[in-house]
C-alpha cells in the first residue's frame, strides 16, 4: 500500500511524505503507482521549479520514499499551499476509487 501524509502546522501544509508501492498491479504496469508518482512529481517540480520554492525533497529509491519540506515562509504561499491542496485533493479522489492500495493522512 502507499502511504501519503500530509504534515500540517496551524492550517499550513508543510510538507509531505510518500512511501511504498501500491501492490495494484504489476511494477510497470500499476495504474495507481503511476497516478501517485504523477501527482508528487508534478507538485515538486511546480513549488521548486516554477514557484522557485527551496523546498528540502529526499528520495529513497529502495523504499519508494519522497518527501517534501517547504521553508518556514514562502514568497508565494498562497500559491504553494493550492498547489500541496491539489494534490491532497488528488490523491484523496485516488484512494476514495482504490482504498486497499493508497492511504491518506493529514498529521
Amino acid at each position: 500500500m502507499t502511504r501519503v501524509e500530509f504534515t500540517n502546522e496551524n492550517g499550513r501544509i508543510t510538507g509531505f511524505c510518500c512511501e511504498g508501492h501500491s501492490g495494484y498491479a504489476e511494477a510497470g504496469s500499476d495504474i495507481v503507482c503511476a497516478a501517485v508518482t504523477t501527482a508528487v512529481k508534478f507538485a515538486e517540480t511546480t513549488i521548486r521549479d516554477v514557484l522557485g520554492v527551496p523546498a528540502k525533497v529526499r528520495t529513497q529509491e529502495d523504499s519508494a520514499r519522497i518527501t517534501l519540506k517547504l521553508p518556514a515562509t514562502c514568497e508565494d504561499e498562497q500559491s504553494v499551499q493550492s498547489v500541496l491542496t491539489g494534490m491532497m485533493l488528488t490523491l484523496c479522489d485516488l484512494r476514495d476509487e482504490y482504498p486497499d492500495h493508497i492511504e491518506v493522512l493529514e498529521v
